[in-house]
């Protein structure tokens, strides 16, 4: 894609101002984008919560000149071309509906609650042999992502696979006329976004909106999509149990496949799939559909079908050998989701240097030089310091790349493996699937135990979007990412909330916040607890030190005057109520008294900290906290002459006093998807999923026991699972004896008898298993919230015993 400036500027209808005949190539929203350059238009678009143009003067001084804006900054009229629109979204959807506008060839639309991902990159799978192929990357489904994904047509493509996703009415008119589908495919409605339609129906009526144009729709024989369907437009539906579907399917389990037994008009024949369980058999049976549709031969699906293989929608990061960080990319490769992954690289980077395992790049639409030339800038532009490629092309272009060493096959980097020296870097491994990089990752992968903690990085940042829409444009926020980041993690999290540009972090001894400055954190952080002893350290690492009592405050004093320090931020905690730490009322005139005319330190900010924002019943004495906070806080103010941050309000406190956001809130329990208001839950991400597997299978027989001290006793043949976790990870001694639960294969298991030091034991008689399946922990379900309820404690406890030596993955969608 290459357009002039004048040529966008009739497109969108856009006023512009400033002058540029320079050409256009790339499209972005992301102001962190490292690919952002001289040929890109940057659309400034505005949200509930973030507001693109305050980024603007940055990437003006990065190289980006030409703007789609709603209005031109103060002071940078004439420092860049602006396109002024009424609606940048509504710029690039129309940007995105002009370009395919241009092209011709057949076009699935995927619409449904579930599946659309999966079905997608397995459609890539089976036609890719016979077409080149676009499609969305990853799960870019969204009122943004959708245009994204259309920008990136061009003329070698020659079918498009694109997802729309929806969560509420009169979203899908504006999908519908980027995408344009001429083929409709329907995969599962479940209850994913139910919160935003009134009833199924009218669900369904909104997804067919996708199809207004298209010749033909596929999808699962159901009454109400029959009935809504338009009569010219030609349907093509599938069942399990309604004879009279266009195609009707019969399944038959074999060992760990599956069987479909076809009948479609005169034709019978079977399709084997590897897969048991219902969400893939449902998916493949699309998938079947569309090569129906395509009218290939029953010999060419039956070939095809068989290799369909588990889709790993997720970018993981993982701790690898030698200090090393892993990025899991490892399944697919191409042009659109290398550029998503390396801007998640570099939001992620734990190590300076960054390390690219790359393979072979398939259907780009592009040749190769011009693919590879492409390729080589992008690194170029994200400061990759080393590429490592595997394949025969990328091997021939070798010479396009900085610092690159190549091989022909997988098998001959393994033979070089122990010469590659990995250390000290953060390395993203982004292969075609065929090259079979998960051997890569599991090479480089450091060796732990099989129990993990998941952490769900989109969920974080949905989480952190909920709070932050409850706030004034104004107010700032500082997150709380002490113990661990409440057993979630510490590094990988604060490196998405810098990404993200919150304001501060809160640690609650220096040592953390010394580990994040020595990780490369750059955002200010806090220590809420700072023990004197600590103080030199927290002036050596530029930490902010919380001084709640004049012991606290002259000890900190004298090593700033011995230090010579001018104006090191400190943060003044005052007691409001909570009786914990904190400067009370009768302090307050000695503390202003050291403080007046002191140079050494400045007065950041003022805080206290609520005792009962949780809890309604309290609200009396809530208010009178922030009363008391208001009078201690204008006081100081007033005789010290300062305009410090002031902030009183935690989770709780955010949604339930929203009018004490004063300068700042401080947001902790709720970015991990817990809220003590059950409303407010449903409208949170489960942020960790615990996982474990099977170990061990056993039968055992009615009168025996299972554990230590014979606390179960079976009453009937029963079938028994070992898990290898226990009170050493941090699962509660008070979840075993039937109390608790895990959950594997979407079924309940009790726990019985005792949890041990590094196992437990559950019930699966009634369960289809095996030995290797998953186990969850804790996650969805159970959650934390009801395990917390279950054991007479609270959400935190649970979380914040997660054992170190659980390995944990982070993960985007």
């Amino acid at each position: 894609m290459t357009l002039s400036i004048q040529n966008i500027e009739k497109m969108l209808h856009a006023k512009r101002f400033g002058d540029n005949n320079g050409i256009i190539d790339t499209i972005s929203i992301d102001s962190r984008s490292l690919q952002n350059n001289q040929k890109t238009l940057f659309f400034a678009l505005v949200g509930s919560n973030n507001d693109a143009h305050i980024y603007i003067s940055d990437l003006i001084k990065k190289g980006v000149q030409n703007f789609v804006v709603t209005h031109i900054p103060e002071g940078l009229a004439n420092k860049a071309v602006f396109l002024v629109v009424e609606n940048t979204l509504d710029a690039l959807q129309k940007f995105a509906a002009h370009h395919r506008s241009l092209f011709k060839f057949p076009v699935f639309g995927l619409t449904g609650s579930n599946g659309k991902t999966i079905v997608k990159e397995w459609l890539n799978f089976l036609l890719n042999p016979d077409f080149n192929i676009i499609r969305s990357p990853k799960s870019y489904n969204s009122q943004v992502g959708v245009p994204l994904s259309v920008i990136s047509i061009n003329d070698k493509h020659n079918l498009g696979i694109f997802e729309a996703g929806i969560s509420k009415m009169d979203e899908m008119e504006k999908l519908e006329n980027i995408i344009r589908p001429t083929i409709g495919i329907i995969t599962n409605i479940g209850t994913a976004h139910d919160e935003g339609f009134e009833d199924l129906e009218k669900k369904i009526k909104e997804k067919l909106k996708l199809f207004k144009h298209s010749k033909l729709i596929i999808y699962q024989k159901n009454k109400i999509i029959d009935a809504l369907i338009k009569s010219k437009i030609k349907s093509f539906s599938w069942s399990f149990n309604d004879e009279t579907a266009d195609v009707f399917i019969s399944k038959k389990e074999i060992q760990d496949k599956t069987t479909l037994q076809v009948r479609y008009g005169k034709e019978n024949f079977d399709v084997q799939i590897p897969f048991q369980d219902e969400a893939s058999v449902e998916n493949a049976a699309t998938c079947l559909m569309v090569l129906l549709s395509f009218k290939y031969d029953k010999k060419t699906i039956q070939n095809r079908m068989q290799w369909l293989y588990p889709v790993e929608m997720r970018l993981k990061v993982k701790n690898g050998i030698n200090k090393t960080t892993l990025i899991d990319d490892s399944y697919s490769c191409d042009f659109q989701s290398l550029k998503i992954a390396l801007d998640f690289l570099e939001s992620q980077k734990q190590y300076k240097n960054k390390t690219l395992i790359l393979s072979d790049i398939f259907q780009s639409g592009l040749s190769n030089e011009e693919l590879y030339t492409k390729v080589a800038q992008l690194l170029k532009n994200n400061k990759v310091n080393r590429v490592i490629g595997i394949g025969e092309t990328i091997s021939a272009f070798k010479n396009k790349f900085t610092n690159c060493t190549t091989f022909k096959t997988t098998a001959d980097f393994f033979l070089n493996f122990n010469y590659l020296n990995f250390v000290n870097e953060t390395i993203l491994i982004k292969g075609a699937r065929h090259f079979q990089f998960e051997e890569i990752v599991s090479a480089l992968e450091e060796k732990t135990h099989e129990t993990i903690l998941e952490i769900n990085l989109n969920s974080i940042s949905h989480n952190l979007s909920f709070f932050k829409s409850k706030l004034k444009p104004t107010t700032k926020m500082m997150v709380m990412v002490k113990a661990f980041g409440y057993g979630s993690g510490g590094f990988e999290i604060c490196k998405l909330l810098e990404h993200h540009k919150v304001d501060y972090l809160g640690v609650a001894f220096a040592d953390e916040g010394i580990s994040l400055k020595n990780a490369g954190i750059v955002l200010p952080i806090m220590v809420l607890n700072p023990e004197t002893t600590s103080f030199s350290s927290i002036i050596q690492y530029k930490l902010e030190p919380e001084i709640y009592s004049l012991k606290g405050l002259n000890a900190f004093l004298k090593i700033a005057e011995k230090r010579k320090l001018k104006h090191f931020p400190i943060h003044i905690k005052l007691d409001t109520g909570m009786h914990r730490l904190g400067f009370e009322e009768e302090n307050l005139d000695e503390l202003i008294a050291i403080l007046k005319d002191n140079k050494f330190v400045t007065v950041k900010s003022v805080l206290s900290h609520m005792a009962t924002s949780d809890d309604l019943v309290h609200q009396e004495f809530a208010h009178s906290q922030i009363t008391l906070f208001e009078k201690l806080s204008s006081k100081l103010m007033s005789e010290l002459q300062i305009k410090p941050i002031r902030h009183i309000l935690n989770t709780s406190g955010i949604s339930n006093f929203p009018q004490a956001q004063y300068d700042m809130v401080r947001l902790g329990i709720g970015l991990y998807g817990v809220s003590n208001d059950a409303e407010e839950q449903k409208y949170l991400e489960n942020v960790g999923t615990l996982k474990s597997i099977i170990s061990q299978i056993r039968s055992i027989q009615a009168g025996e026991s299972v554990g230590y001290g014979r606390r179960f006793v079976a009453n009937k043949p029963s079938k028994i699972a070992t898990i290898p976790i226990g009170y050493a990870d941090g699962i509660s001694r008070h979840w075993g004896n039937a109390l608790g639960f895990v959950t594997i294969n979407n079924q309940k298991a009790t726990i019985i008898g005792s949890v041990c030091m590094d196992m437990l034991m559950v019930d699966i008689t009634e369960i289809n298993c095996k030995e290797g399946d998953t186990v969850i922990i804790f996650g969805e379900s159970p959650s934390v919230t009801f395990m917390a309820h279950q054991l007479q404690t609270i959400p935190y406890e649970i979380l914040t015993s997660i054992s170190q030596r659980v390995k944990r993955v982070f993960y985007r969608e």
